[in-house]
């Protein structure tokens, strides 16, 4: 078994990797102060960086074990050759010979200049050289360890001699009856490892070059491509626009969405969640698949530009407007903003209401002081009688009709709707008749709802009956049903093709040639909307004109 002696010592380079990796930290450190560069040239200088210190401890470590490969492989070298060489019978018959040094000599030196080695020596068990490359030392005792030798173990060490440092191998030669006769000191100085060792040094170092351009180039190329895409601003740029743009995004009371050109959902903020009801995981999703109202979806899809663009949800009137986001010329994707409209558009048909009902207020004061006027001048004339029954008759007409609702409508608000929408037919020149079998007792429906839905229906059905020949009425049935509350809407209008039934509940269709963001083509929709959004239905036929029948589901009542 081979003995190894080692002698640890900080050798030059790895002195010089240490040196590298000072230089190198410091060159780091310096780079990250530097906080005005771009984020592009920031991650060039710190890669080229990281590189150069991957390169510089990748170089320094390969010489390392070059080196200590280059030891390694000595010892085991001049370790094979001093245990060849003492196996051989000559050397053995050379040392029991009458003058060893004049066999062994020769002998020696034809194998240290066959094997490159710098020195064969033979000893006998007191160290005394026969063979030395310098014939001046033979006589002389040996320089180094051979006790292992001397106990039948070869030994491998780094030893000071006669020629320097060396790496040597010191193994015994035993003779015939097992004792040992001599020993066989064979090695190599360190220079010559060394040397061997500085000729590999150009390969590494141009193996090392050509990575580190190759690496350089690369980060060139991805700083190139990072520069592109971040505009070329800088971390702190970038920091700051973040967290403006974040501000801005979840502050606004409009909802934003942001579309990729393959319509997919980029980003989506808090009030476009709210208002489209999408989870907000929803980002990373086409549109296609997204769960949202059938005219917005076809929308998004489509990708068209669209401005003040009015959408129904089922909770909700949404103002649209879709445009494209465009840079240098190229168009990067799609920005919706959204406006939320249901409060403003619930407002301006209450106002719409309360204008027709001031409109009717004047049209029934100007009627009135007409009919003052007449029956003062029967008075005037003696005709009394014919005064009173005058003046009783368009008072009795009216007040039929609001004893007749105060008696079968418990909701005050239906039956405020009722009576001015038929205030306003009567002023139109159409006759509005509330059925007798109307009634509506207390319900759960909110009044807003039903304000929507009867006072759409029946605007829809005074506008028909006004386009059509006399005689022009309106008929109303409001009246529960299987637990449900039917409201019926009929006019003498020319009716619905039936083709137009299912489009008639489609936002901006309308029998009229105007379609404006708050004009035509919007009532009929509000009322589908609310319908759908209250869990019922509604159905068109013709009889004589359009008859529009909503069925509203009510909670059952509990027994009592």
């Amino acid at each position: 078994m081979a003995v190894t002696v080692a002698y640890i010592t900080v050798t030059a380079e790895e002195r010089a990797l240490t040196r590298a990796v000072d230089m190198v930290t410091h060159t780091v450190r310096m780079f990250i102060r530097v906080r005005r560069l771009s984020l592009a040239t920031q991650f060039l200088l710190l890669q080229v960086v990281i590189v150069g210190l991957v390169v510089v401890v990748g170089t320094a470590l390969a010489v390392l074990y070059a080196q200590r490969d280059g030891q390694s492989g000595a010892r085991q070298r001049v370790l094979d050759i001093a245990q060849t060489f003492a196996r051989s019978p000559d050397v053995v018959a050379a040392l029991q010979s009458p003058n060893p040094s004049a066999e062994l000599q020769p002998r020696a030196e034809s194998v240290r200049r066959a094997e490159g080695v710098d020195f064969v020596v033979v000893m006998n068990t007191d160290r005394v050289r026969y063979s030395h490359p310098d014939p001046a030392q033979i006589g002389y005792r040996f320089l180094g360890h051979v006790d292992s030798a001397l106990n039948g173990r070869p030994l491998t060490e780094t030893y000071t001699g006669t020629l320097g440092p060396s790496i040597r191998a010191v193994v015994p030669v035993f003779a015939g009856d097992g004792r040992v006769e001599g020993m066989v000191a064979i090695g190599i100085t360190t220079s010559k490892v060394s040397e061997d060792l500085r000729r590999r040094i150009p390969a590494i170092a141009g193996v090392s070059a050509l990575g580190f351009g190759l690496a350089a180039l690369g980060a060139l190329l991805v700083s190139r491509r990072l520069r592109q895409q971040t505009l070329g601003l800088g971390p702190t740029e970038i920091t700051r626009m973040y967290e403006h743009h974040d501000a801005v995004l979840h502050s606004v009371r409009e909802g934003i969405l942001v579309l990729d050109n393959d319509r997919r959902l980029l980003l989506v903020n808090d009030e476009a969640v709210r208002l489209l009801d999408v989870p907000p995981e929803a980002e990373g999703h086409l549109t296609a698949d997204m769960e949202l109202p059938t005219s917005l979806r076809d929308l998004f899809v489509s990708g068209r530009t669209v401005t003040d663009e009015i959408h129904l949800t089922d909770q909700r009137i949404l103002v649209v407007d879709q445009l494209p986001a465009t840079r240098d010329g190229r168009t990067l994707g799609t920005v919706i903003t959204l406006r939320d409209h249901t409060e403003l558009e619930t407002l301006t048909g209450e106002l719409n209401s309360i204008r027709g009902f001031a409109e009717a207020l004047r049209a029934q004061a100007h009627e009135a002081a007409n009919r003052l006027h007449t029956v003062t001048t029967l008075v005037e004339l003696g005709r009394s009688e014919e005064a009173v029954r005058f003046a009783t008759a368009e008072l009795a007409a009216a007040q039929e009709l609001t004893d007749q609702l105060l008696g079968t409508v418990d909701e005050p608000v239906l039956a405020a709707l009722l009576l001015g929408k038929a205030a306003q037919a009567s002023e139109k020149g159409v006759e509005l008749i509330i059925t007798a079998d109307t009634t509506m007792t207390s319900t759960v429906i909110e009044p807003r709802d039903l304000v929507t839905i009867v006072g759409n229906l029946v605007d829809n059905a005074i506008e028909a009956a006004l386009a059509a020949a006399p005689p022009r009425r309106v008929l109303v049935t409001v009246g529960e049903e299987s637990h449900a509350l039917v409201v019926r809407v009929a006019d003498t209008g020319a009716g619905l093709a039936p083709a137009q039934i299912h489009d008639a509940f489609i936002r901006g269709w309308s029998t009229k040639p105007t379609v404006q963001l708050h004009g035509r083509g919007l009532g009929l929709a509000l009322v589908h909307q609310v319908i759908r959004r209250l869990g019922g239905d509604i159905d068109v036929r013709n009889d004589n004109g359009a008859v529009f029948t909503a069925h509203l589901p009510l909670p059952e009542k509990a027994e009592t």
